[in-house]
């Protein structure tokens, strides 16, 4: 659903939809018409999001989650929270790449961004890592507190990082949306995937070849 979702808003956006350009317009022009007033609001909005949520930050905490799995010993897993954060990356750039859509233009910006707008890598970053980060709590079978304050967090940090870019002026909402929908897709192609690969795998352990195999 997420993926279909996706691709019916990266064709909007490259055929250059009107309804949707306008409502993009619509939003980031009153957004960035507050940022230009509130310069307090605006470095908070810009720290959050070079800081805080940054994408590096968030591939920070990933790396620091496939280290702790490989110190268990949980090889696969760790291999599974890597590369669906590395494909995360190479399909944001590839999609960047291949759209080329620009970013919004100002004749007086509070801030800037490098390559193309769609999807947001920040939004992107954002949901991929507290999407994982939250499943492998709840498949190691953390305290509910816990799960619990990580949906939290990670809903505030994926919203909250969403918002940050459209205020700041770097990205169309369209972008934001996009970034979201194919971080909600990657963590639950990685989640299934998983699942998948591990019924496999029991299923060769509990047949006689699986047993005369290994």
């Amino acid at each position: 659903m997420f993926t279909v979702l996706f691709l019916v808003l990266l064709a909007l956006v490259a055929a250059h939809w009107g309804p949707l350009g306008t409502a993009d317009r619509d939003i980031v022009v009153t957004l960035h018409h507050s940022a230009v007033r509130h310069h307090g609001f605006t470095r908070v909005n810009r720290v959050l999001t070079d800081w805080f949520w940054d994408p590096w930050a968030m591939r920070a905490l990933l790396a620091a989650a496939v280290g702790w799995l490989l110190w268990r010993r949980e090889w696969r897993l760790a291999l599974w929270v890597a590369v669906t954060a590395a494909l995360g990356t190479a399909l944001q750039q590839a999609v960047k790449a291949a759209l080329d859509r620009e970013r919004p233009r100002w004749p007086d910006p509070v801030d800037s961004a490098h390559y193309a707008a769609f999807p947001s890598g920040h939004a992107l970053t954002a949901t991929v890592a507290f999407g994982l980060l939250l499943w492998l709590l709840t498949l190691h079978g953390a305290p509910a507190k816990w799960p619990r304050l990580m949906a939290a967090v990670g809903a505030v940090s994926v919203l909250g990082v969403g918002f940050t870019r459209l205020y700041l002026g770097v990205h169309w909402p369209s972008d934001v949306l996009a970034g979201w929908l194919l971080g909600a897709a990657l963590v639950y192609g990685a989640i299934a995937s998983y699942g998948y690969a591990r019924s496999r795998t029991g299923e060769r352990e509990a047949s006689p070849e699986g047993r005369v195999r290994s």
